[in-house]
């Protein structure tokens, strides 16, 4: 079988120009970065605003296993599966970070036959949106040291800000570190560190603003620490959101390019779904949702992860209402979860199938109660069997779901036109009646209890004293009735990583609650996640190089 890059380099790519005209988007309202990708113009938003939605279907997934899943292949595939069903059809997926693609991961733009393409530009720089916002990002920091070492005028305390560097690489030592050594000339010596440039703030105001106003307005109420006296300071107070906006204002327009047969795929925003919200831009799926009759999209990671963020939190800021979702799981990943390990993955275990399913079970359950209808698919691998296979059909149907099996890696959207069919077919007949978990003027307790109980299947959350005392903080300073964006390990229902299955039993242990005031919602840190990943024993960047005729080898 051919790797990922290879089948890339070998498609039919056509112009970005016929791809967009498909969806009757002319030249001029395209910004070209060469033959195979584009921004789109803000002109084309006041085109198209007035335009009936199309509806809205989201990919999301059962809990990562090392068996893998395959997301946004499925994705991907299901949209090429619409176009060869006649439907007028957009993708809309969030941007890959360097980090993963360096680090265990590799490339994330789908896989086999179900890509998206120029596989290896997005893979890497893309249009620089990921550059644009970790220059934005620490600006704000240089523009943060700077004004301590000039008088500090807000009397920002040293010991309290909040905001933190950026780089989009697996670093983990950055972790913790500490600016402004060498003397008085250097700046103000203190403890400071680094996160990966998909968990910003900036990012998640990227993907959550409308416009270019509302971009600013964000920007400037990111809180970036607080005073001796405990008063918040905001970018706005430091002058520093107009500058950002200038780096950010061309990141801002969503970008479109072409799967493998040339479905329009607009790809924008990619902040993670473990340690941010998981989803693609607003401005994105408002504008795809305008274009086309079916709009395809996914969010990161598990359903208990990216889905749950999409629904509570995209969903509630940007006033969408999903008509369908699509939950994809792997016949090797319930066996996984049942307790089979990886090497033994292949061969026939309908017994481990079944002690796995409660996963797959877990997250219909949890998608149920958001009122939406759901479509299971079985991402196909060689060694699945007729056994295992027919064992999943029949429980996703005796739970209320249409299920279908998905053979888009081999086949492209061909191998999806049985799902394409299920979807159709629960978008005209079975309505959704979505519904958020929590409400906005819930405490933050009961938010983070919502969730916990009713999506991870917690029995109780152990908020530890120094997250009670920032929820204090935060309830004095009337910021309480924002979302909260859970950072959680994605292997686990839990926030262990280790409980496979559908744990039960356990309590989420809160260790750290922060306001990402400009994105509009809280993050709770729960067990040992982290915000800046670390590289693995071996990376993927040791495979990755470049040949004699100047291509890419070695990504995924």
């Amino acid at each position: 079988m051919k790797t990922d890059i290879q089948i890339a380099r070998e498609a039919n790519m056509v112009h970005i120009k016929e791809v967009a005209a498909k969806l009757n988007i002319s030249e001029d309202d395209l910004e070209l970065y060469g033959k195979h990708k584009a921004k789109l113009t803000d002109e084309l938003w006041d085109k198209v605003k007035d335009n009936q939605d199309g509806k809205l279907v989201l990919v999301t997934a059962i809990n990562p296993t090392p068996a893998g899943e395959g997301k946004t292949t499925t994705t991907v595939g299901l949209g090429q599966a619409m176009g060869q069903l006649g439907k007028k059809a957009i993708i809309a997926l969030r941007e890959p970070s360097l980090g993963p693609c360096m680090g265990i991961k590799g490339g994330a733009a789908g896989g086999g036959y179900a890509q998206v393409v120029p596989m290896e530009d997005i893979n890497l720089h893309f249009t620089g949106d990921i550059h644009a916002v970790s220059i934005a990002n620490n600006l704000l920091s240089a523009m943060i040291d700077n004004h301590l070492q000039q008088g500090n005028t807000c009397g920002l305390d040293p010991r309290q800000i909040t905001w933190k560097r950026v780089v989009d690489m697996n670093d983990r030592a950055l972790r913790q570190i500490v600016v402004g050594l060498g003397g008085r000339t250097q700046g103000v010596p203190r403890e400071d560190g680094f996160m990966i440039s998909v968990a910003s703030e900036v990012m998640a105001i990227l993907c959550l603003a409308k416009d270019l106003e509302d971009l600013k307005k964000r920007l400037g109420d990111i809180i970036i620490g607080y005073t001796y006296d405990g008063k918040p300071v905001t970018a706005r107070d430091i002058k520093a959101e107009g500058a950002m906006t200038v780096l950010l204002k061309d990141a801002l327009k969503p970008n479109i390019v072409q799967t493998l047969e040339n479905t329009p795929c607009l790809m924008h925003g990619g902040p993670f779904a473990n340690i941010a919200h998981g989803c693609n831009s607003v401005r994105a799926t408002n504008t795809a949702l305008k274009l086309a009759d079916i709009v395809i999209t996914e969010a990161g990671f598990g359903a208990d992860l990216g889905a749950e963020k999409f629904l509570d939190i995209k969903c509630r800021k940007a006033g969408l209402k999903p008509d369908a979702i699509v939950l994809v799981a792997t016949v090797r990943a319930l066996k996984y979860n049942g307790g089979i390990k990886k090497d033994m993955l292949s061969e026939e275990n309908v017994e481990a199938v079944e002690r796995g399913f409660v996963n797959l079970e877990a997250h219909i359950d949890n998608l149920h109660k958001f009122g939406v209808p759901v479509v299971v698919t079985l991402n196909e691998f060689p060694t699945d069997t007729d056994a295992e296979v027919a064992f999943v059909k029949e429980k996703c149907e005796a739970l209320g779901c249409e299920f279908a099996v998905s053979r888009v890696w081999a086949e492209g959207g061909k191998g999806g036109i049985e799902l394409a069919e299920k979807v159709v077919a629960t978008l005209e007949n079975k309505p959704s009646n979505f519904q958020f978990i929590y409400d906005d003027e819930a405490s933050i307790q009961d938010k983070i209890n919502a969730v916990a109980k009713e999506i991870y299947g917690a029995e109780g959350v152990n908020i530890l004293p120094a997250a009670m005392k920032q929820i204090k903080r935060l309830e004095e300073l009337g910021l309480d009735r924002l979302p909260i964006c859970i950072a959680k390990t994605q292997y686990s229902l839990s926030d262990n990583p280790k409980l496979l299955g559908r744990p039960k039993g356990f309590e989420i242990s809160v260790r750290e609650v922060k306001v990402s005031a400009g994105a509009g919602f809280i993050v709770i840190i729960t067990g040992n996640v982290m915000t800046m990943p670390g590289l693995p024993k071996r990376p993927a960047a040791e495979q990755i190089d470049i040949n004699d005729e100047g291509q890419v080898i070695g990504l995924f």
